[in-house]
């Protein structure tokens, strides 16, 4: 397994969060995930995952089901930034 960071900007946190595509989504792939917000308020948002295969991770990510889930989400994907476990 290889933890994988994501940090990125929201619309609405709250909407965000609510939402349940993410976790069908990643669940989907047997990808665990947590969400993180930062607690000063602003729209930066955060996700731990437990990735069981990089490559398949890399894949969804680049997928058009990912793309359609995070506009759904108000993800602003051009402020996406991913750290890997080294």
């Amino acid at each position: 397994m290889t933890l994988v960071i994501g940090v990125h900007k929201v619309e609405d946190v709250a909407k965000w969060l609510e939402s349940p595509l993410r976790k069908q989504l990643f669940d989907a792939k047997g990808i665990k995930h947590t969400t993180f917000k930062d607690p000063s308020g602003s729209n930066v948002t955060g996700l731990l995952f437990n990735v069981p295969d990089m490559d398949e991770f890399q894949k969804l990510m680049q997928s058009e089901e990912v793309q359609k889930s995070a506009a759904k989400d108000g993800v602003k994907l051009d402020t996406l930034r991913v750290l890997i476990e080294a």
